[in-house]
C-alpha cells in the first residue's frame, strides 16, 4: 500500500522522485545526452505546438476541385495505356516461349 503511494505521487510532474532514486541507485536506464544535431533541429524551448494552435500556412496551395478531376483522368488514361502495353508483351512473350525448352541442369 505504502509502495503503490509513493509510486503513484510522483507522477504528476515531470520529475518522478522515484525513478531519479533507483537511477541515483545504479539502477535503470542512464541519461543520454542528445547528439548536437538532434539538439539543434529541436524547437527552441523543446516543447511541441500547444492545443487549439493553428499550423502555419504552407506555401503551396491545395488544387482545386477542377484541377484534382484532372490529375485523376491523367492518371487513368496512363494506367490503361500501361495494362494495354503489358498485355501486348505478354502475349508476345508467350508466342516466343512456345519453342523453348527448359535449360537442363547439370549433373553432379
Amino acid at each position: 500500500m505504502t509502495l503503490s503511494v509513493l509510486g503513484s505521487a510522483g507522477c504528476s510532474g515531470d520529475v518522478n522522485p522515484m525513478k531519479e532514486a533507483f537511477v541515483g541507485a545504479g539502477y535503470g536506464p542512464k541519461k543520454v545526452d542528445a547528439p548536437d544535431f538532434v539538439e539543434t533541429s529541436r524547437r527552441p524551448g523543446g516543447t511541441y505546438m500547444p492545443v487549439g494552435k493553428d499550423e502555419p500556412k504552407r506555401a503551396i496551395r491545395a488544387r482545386s476541385s477542377e484541377a484534382q478531376k484532372s490529375l485523376e483522368a491523367d492518371l487513368e488514361g496512363a494506367r490503361t495505356r500501361n495494362e494495354a502495353r503489358g498485355k501486348t508483351a505478354e502475349g508476345a512473350g508467350k508466342g516466343i516461349a512456345k519453342g523453348l525448352k527448359p535449360a537442363e541442369l547439370p549433373a553432379e
